[in-house]
């Protein structure tokens, strides 16, 4: 296991900064941003200074996480809108914002260490916290539901239009355990 990289080393407030000055000066003038974090550092007594080329390799990392986030949360909201469960998305924002962050980690971990390859097993574990959160929040449920009206009023619009007759789709409800 490499050792810790002096960036992930600073002060929780320090990095703080970094983060905020980041996005804030949209991830560019790293030469100036890496004179501050420097500047900063030996004002609060540290002998650690670090170079432009160390601070815009972590602000890329960063990027693509915030990055890698916002489409998490626009997936997970989105399908959730497609699914009629907006409600429900609003309850469980934070657990699948949550779910996301880990997955990030997860991910940039396995890709920091075996360059570029996610272990499948990782995958796996993550979709395994999502069907979790699904299955705890009712969605799966409602999923199911909403299936099973709109199957329903197909079968019914089905026969309106004569397509087939009521025996026909009274039978097809039995079939598919909703009628």
């Amino acid at each position: 296991m490499p050792p810790p990289r002096k960036i992930d080393q600073l002060p929780p407030e320090t990095r703080q900064w970094l983060e905020d000055t980041l996005r804030e000066r949209g991830f560019a003038d790293y030469v100036q941003i890496t004179d501050e974090l420097n500047s900063r550092l030996a004002e609060s007594g540290k002998v650690v200074s670090f170079h432009h080329a160390t601070v815009h390799r972590f602000g890329q990392e960063y990027r693509a996480f915030i990055e890698t986030q916002e489409k998490a949360s626009a997936w997970a909201q989105g399908w959730m809108q497609e699914n009629g469960l907006e409600e429900e998305a609003k309850r469980h924002n934070v657990l699948f914002q949550m779910v996301t962050a880990l997955a990030f980690k997860a991910m940039e971990s396995q890709m920091q260490r075996d360059g570029d390859e996610i272990d499948p097993k990782e995958l796996h574990f993550i979709g395994r916290m999502l069907k979790d959160i699904m299955a705890s929040s009712g969605i799966r449920q409602q999923m199911i539901a909403a299936e099973r009206k709109m199957q329903a009023e197909k079968l019914e619009a089905a026969v309106a239009s004569g397509d087939i007759d009521a025996e026909a789709a009274a039978k097809a409800r039995r079939i598919m355990g909703f009628g």
